[in-house]
Parts: C-alpha cells; sequence; structure tokens
C-alpha cells in the first residue's frame, strides 16, 4: 500500500492554485510599478508559496519560485509556455514581497509584476505561435447547458476552487466569459486550453469533480489509514454533463514566450 506524503497533499493545493480572479487593466503595461519590491534568492529548503496577489489587493507574494513560474504567473500562460533563456530561469529559486500604492486589481498587480521582472531580471522576450498539443474547447452534441449571469452590475469574473477532500474539487465560476474559463482550465491540466465554443455570454455555474492522482501516488494509497475516494466524474465528465461543453485533445496554435535575455537578480 502506498501513503500519502504531506507533499503529495501541498501538490493539490499548487496545481490549483489560489482563487483567480481576471479584470481589464486599468493602465498599459509599463505605467504601473510596485511602490516597494523586495526580492531575494530564497533560503535553501525553504518552502514554496506560488505567486499570488494577498488579500486586499495591495502586495504580491512568492516564496522559493523560479523566474519561469514567475513569467507564467504575469504573463498568464503555462509554465511550458515559457521557453529560451540561461538554465537558471528553470532552478534559481527568489523570493517575492512587493507592495502597491493603493489597492490593485489582479491585472494592474499583473502589470506591475510584469514590471518588476523587467527591471529586477533585466527580462526581454519575444512571442511566437506555435502548433502545440492542446484541449479545443467546444460545445457538445447537445448544446451547452449554461445559464447567463443574473449579476445586475458588471464585475471580475471570478473563479475559486475548493477543496471539500483530497481531490474532490468544486468549482464556483461567476461573471465569467468562456475565454476566461479555458484560461484557467489549462492551469490545473497538462496542456493549454483554446476557446472554440463560439459563446459570447458571461456565465455563473459551479463543478464539482474529482482530480487526477498526483505524480507518484497509485490508485490505493491509503490517506489516514482508508484508501483514497477516487469516486465521482473527472474535469472532463464534468464539463459535459453540467455544462453542455467536451474538451477535446488536439493540436492547436498556442502563444509561446520565448526568454532572448535575462540577468539573476541580486538581494535589494
Amino acid at each position: 500500500m502506498y501513503r500519502i506524503t504531506a507533499s503529495a497533499l501541498t501538490a493539490i493545493a499548487l496545481v490549483n492554485g489560489p482563487p483567480a480572479r481576471a479584470q481589464a487593466p486599468s493602465a498599459s503595461p509599463g505605467s504601473l510599478k510596485f511602490e516597494v519590491a523586495s526580492l531575494k534568492p530564497s533560503q535553501p529548503g525553504s518552502r514554496g508559496s506560488p505567486p499570488r496577489p494577498a488579500p486586499g489587493g495591495e502586495r504580491y507574494v512568492a516564496a522559493n519560485v523560479t523566474l519561469k513560474l514567475l513569467i507564467s504567473v504575469a504573463y498568464r500562460i503555462k509554465v511550458d509556455q515559457v521557453a529560451g533563456g540561461p538554465d537558471w530561469i528553470n532552478t534559481g529559486r527568489y523570493d517575492l514581497n512587493a507592495k502597491a500604492e493603493k489597492p490593485s486589481s489582479t491585472a494592474d498587480l499583473d502589470l506591475m509584476l510584469q514590471d518588476l521582472l523587467a527591471d529586477r531580471f533585466k527580462l526581454k522576450f519575444h512571442r511566437e505561435t506555435r502548433e502545440l498539443p492542446v484541449y479545443a474547447l467546444t460545445v457538445d452534441k447537445g448544446g451547452p447547458k449554461l445559464q447567463p449571469s443574473q449579476a445586475q452590475s458588471s464585475g471580475d469574473p471570478a473563479i475559486e476552487y475548493k477543496q471539500e477532500q483530497f481531490l474532490h474539487m468544486k468549482l464556483h465560476a461567476r461573471l465569467v466569459p468562456m475565454s476566461y474559463f479555458a484560461w484557467r482550465l489549462g492551469q490545473s491540466l497538462d496542456r493549454p486550453v483554446i476557446d472554440l465554443t463560439k459563446l459570447e455570454g458571461i456565465y455563473d455555474f459551479d463543478l464539482a469533480y474529482t482530480a487526477e492522482l498526483p505524480p507518484g501516488i497509485q490508485e490505493g494509497a491509503l490517506l489516514n489509514g482508508e484508501p483514497i475516494d477516487i469516486s465521482g466524474p473527472s474535469i472532463f465528465e464534468a464539463v459535459r454533463k453540467h455544462l453542455g461543453l467536451k474538451l477535446e485533445r488536439q493540436k492547436g496554435p498556442v502563444e509561446i514566450i520565448v526568454v532572448d535575455h535575462a540577468e539573476k537578480a541580486v538581494e535589494n
């Protein structure tokens, strides 16, 4: 029998990440900067924490993360959509604690993070489009089962994940367009998701599904002395049954960030 370790439990949280919100940025790239930012190499063996805005919208924090991960978060792409650059962008690890002048949207904090990476790491890159394995999000043959959002006022699209128990997840979506839903799905699947639904509205919905076992953990492993419960629909089954959508494996155009230049940041 296999037993679940603390690191395996952490893996589920890192895959699903913190609650995500999408807002239109209030300014153009380069015009927004953190008021103050501490960026320094991580201590060996320190605990990792993925890049995320802190509650209140005034801080952006991360612990023991690579430049490659910071790039992927700042530009809202998967880590494997970042190519090129020196080897250390995959291995060098940093701690970040940055403060904005005032509470800001996640989109604006992302712009500040982009500016920080250009300033502290002297980051330069170009974009390419490549044909890569993707999931195509399309409408199933029975038609969509989505309900338009009933919100009376405009707001920021939001998707939140809640772990009911190990592997058993609930996804809570509000004011979500399909393009954002596809991007968010791609963060927790093994390949990017392309929105081919042609649905242009904004929607509210909830999904319950069972995540896949983390790498290195086999079916029959024990958690608290009991076999892990892997019953319930997968994310693919839940999307099809409850939303009337389907995820299909195929190849499609994927934007890649190719790092042309980066320098190791020094402690400030």
